[in-house]
């Protein structure tokens, strides 16, 4: 899942050139997921 930074609409997958397919932008992120991992200290 990517995400545009000028128009601010996700994107499920990329296919060939890195590009916005709704603004034509090439500045794209990689959408983290929400989970939090917590590790106990020793």
């Amino acid at each position: 899942m990517y995400k545009c930074l000028i128009c601010k609409k996700e994107i499920p997958k990329i296919e060939g050139k890195v590009i916005c397919p709704y603004c034509g932008s090439r500045i794209l992120v990689k959408v983290r997921p929400k989970v939090i991992k917590r590790v106990q200290a020793r």
